[in-house]
């Protein structure tokens, strides 16, 4: 019989923030189309999080990138997945 502890599996505990973002298209093309560009949100804890421009771009419509979003992290904060809620 295996014991109890060797069972036990590390689950990933995964970090959320969320945030609204309100970047006309004009302004997301002028501002984050460089490589290297990135966004500075505020998260609704009061966080200030910096991402990449191109995580962004699955959302960017002739509006812009209008929404509330979900950034998911790992418990080292690495990302995961950032999401349209």
């Amino acid at each position: 019989m295996v014991p109890l502890f060797l069972l036990i599996l590390k689950v990933p505990i995964m970090k959320y923030y969320y945030f609204s973002l309100n970047i006309s298209y004009q302004e997301f093309v002028a501002h984050y189309s460089g490589v290297a560009a990135n966004v500075v949100v505020m998260t609704d804890q009061g966080l200030r999080l910096q991402l990449p421009a191109s995580r962004f771009r699955t959302y960017l419509s002739q509006l812009g990138v209008k929404g509330r979003f979900r950034l998911t992290t790992d418990e080292n904060n690495k990302f995961h997945k950032l999401e349209s809620i």
